[in-house]
């Protein structure tokens, strides 16, 4: 049953490929048919060696070299045909399952390893691809092999055959009992390995962090202990084989030593030749090679089945925020929101908004200040959809955002996080980011906007600077200017400003704060505000607290209240 609910799920992205399929399979058929004539052709050898006659021996040498080519030939149409069909059904599953973790929603990503997704599509998606074209062709032509040659040997003697293949069902017993062990220490190891690769991203990710807290002690014991888990889990599977291995081969022995003790006693009593026994032997021979690549397929069958469940446990998960069937494209909004009793909570029973209302016209600026857990960030992500309220309604221009696609929705927002996350290309490709083709012309245009035109002109080469992993090339004035660029690219009607200039210099401060007031012009601009300083000409200012808006007004207004508002800009700019 667990075969079915692992490897067959693999049947949708091989099927495609049946014309390599196919023309493999005839290779291998031909593999197997040439492979059945060596035991006769070795025969005939024989006979006519002992009778001396040379001219005899020369011809069936020769047609035994023709049929060796031919072999050759098919071993090799067979694994070049099958590997290009493997290839094509690794590329085919890791397009898919990338595509599917894209469809996901932010709650799987926020609970995940980023390690262990980036393992699954590199590492694990491989070993698949590799056991899939062993299985193809070895596998298959092996399995073929273990049927035509007892059939020959059965035909020259079924006595014999059958006293060699006494001791098959211990074998096969053996070899499937070793399988399901190695198949949980396979499991285990991958795991290791999945916690490996997340650590080691993690880390890398965050080694200022590391060095600044003299951490690089602690994170080294914490590798060598992963590290370490590791070992022992593959130590454990390659054990295991060790024991297999002597154990299976032990008892080869034994068969081909009770075969000649037969052999010889069958020669004796006049029931076979001793061509037909050198042919029965030459036989033999040929078993041992499938026997032994099919118990090596085995195991890595085994083993490699904790890849593929883990690679479709990815694909069976659903994503939390999924479109209608009937969504409809967003048409171009003017920007008016709407939250209506809008309630949410991350976990059952711990609500994070609740029953919360807030309308905002087209080109208003609406400054959310809170303390932290108030729900500032949960009522940002609703609007971009990355969640859904359990009750209630979020409405762009009157529409629910339920009831239109996701991409038309977000295509009309911009936004500025607090933590700037460039990608690995040219400032152009970052500005320009998920344009297929870059329109240099917008992107310059955006750049101007947020003050970042001058600083770019000034690389040598301008907005084709590669600008290093995460943008480590570039100061944090730089990176955050950028990234109000490409919040702006597209030109969209809503912008989110989480507070984008809470970690910079006064100098850089002052050209972010500037490129903002000219990028918040004619648009809704909501302002997740850390720093009061940045919200006091917002046309309204919320307040939140567990939840719900305990205040509303502008600045000027809250501060003659002297309630929560207050108190908060008391403490930024009276209090030392």
């Amino acid at each position: 049953m667990k075969v079915r609910s692992s490897y067959w799920q693999l049947l949708p992205y091989l099927w495609p490929e049946w014309p390599l399929l196919v023309r493999g399979l005839v290779c291998i058929l031909g593999f197997v048919l040439l492979t059945v004539a060596l035991p006769y052709l070795a025969g005939q050898v024989a006979f006519f060696v002992g009778q001396g006659k040379v001219n005899q021996i020369a011809y069936w040498l020769g047609l035994a070299t023709l049929v060796f080519l031919m072999r050759g030939l098919c071993q090799y149409g067979q694994n070049i045909f099958m590997i290009a069909a493997a290839l094509n059904m690794v590329l085919n599953l890791r397009k898919r399952v990338y595509a599917h973790l894209h469809k996901l929603g932010l709650d799987f990503f926020e609970t995940t390893q980023t390690g262990d997704l980036t393992y699954r599509l590199t590492e694990d998606i491989d070993r698949v691809g590799e056991i899939v074209d062993k299985l193809s062709h070895q596998f298959l032509s092996n399995f073929l092999q273990l049927i035509a040659i007892p059939a020959y040997m059965l035909y020259l003697n079924w006595r014999l055959t059958l006293a060699g293949l006494i001791l098959a069902p211990l074998m096969a017993w053996l070899i499937g009992l070793f399988g399901q062990k190695l198949l949980v220490l396979s499991r285990q190891s991958q795991n290791h390995v999945s916690n490996l690769s997340a650590l080691l991203t993690e880390v890398f990710s965050g080694i200022r962090i590391v060095q600044a807290f003299a951490a690089q002690g602690f994170e080294i014991k914490r590798f060598n202990q992963e590290a370490e888990y590791n070992r022992q889990a593959r130590y454990r599977a390659q054990q295991l084989k060790s024991i297999q291995y002597p154990v299976i081969g032990f008892l080869e022995a034994v068969s081909i030593m009770l075969l000649f003790l037969l052999g010889g006693w069958q020669i004796s009593q006049g029931n076979l030749t001793s061509q037909g026994f050198i042919s029965f032997l030459a036989a033999v021979a040929l078993l041992i090679q499938p026997i032994d690549l099919m118990i090596s397929n085995y195991n890595e069958y085994k083993q490699t089945e904790a890849s593929v469940e883990r690679i479709f446990e990815l694909m069976a998960r659903k994503p939390s925020i999924s479109e209608k069937p009937d969504a409809k494209e967003l048409p171009r909004v003017v920007g008016k929101v709407e939250y209506r009793h809008v309630s949410f909570a991350y976990d059952p029973g711990q609500p994070v908004l609740k029953d919360l209302c807030l309308r905002a016209s087209p080109g208003d600026v609406i400054a959310l200040v809170g303390s932290s857990g108030a729900g500032k960030s949960t009522l940002i992500n609703l609007l971009l959809r990355f969640y859904d309220p359990q009750s209630g309604q979020v409405l762009i221009d009157g529409i629910d955002l339920r009831d239109v696609k996701l991409n038309s929705l977000r295509r009309q927002m911009g936004i500025v996080p607090q933590e700037i996350t460039l990608f690995s290309g040219t400032i152009a490709q970052n500005i320009g980011y998920g344009q297929e083709e870059l329109d240099l012309k917008a992107i310059q245009e955006a750049a101007k906007i947020a003050n970042a035109h001058s600083f770019i002109s000034q690389f040598p080469q301008g907005y084709h600077t590669w600008v290093g992993e995460r943008g480590v090339n570039l100061s944090g004035g730089q990176r955050q200017r950028l990234a109000i660029a490409r919040a702006i690219v597209h030109n969209p009607r809503i912008l989110i400003l989480d507070e984008a200039t809470s970690a910079l210099d006064s100098e850089s401060e002052a050209l972010v704060q500037e490129a903002l007031e000219r990028v918040m012009q004619n648009r809704t601009v909501f302002i997740i505000a850390h720093r009061l300083s940045s919200v006091r000409r917002a046309d309204s200012i919320l307040v939140l607290e567990r939840g719900q808006v305990v205040e509303e007004g502008t600045h000027a207004s809250l501060l003659s209240q002297e309630g929560r508002y207050a108190r908060f800009y008391a403490q930024q700019f009276y209090e030392t």
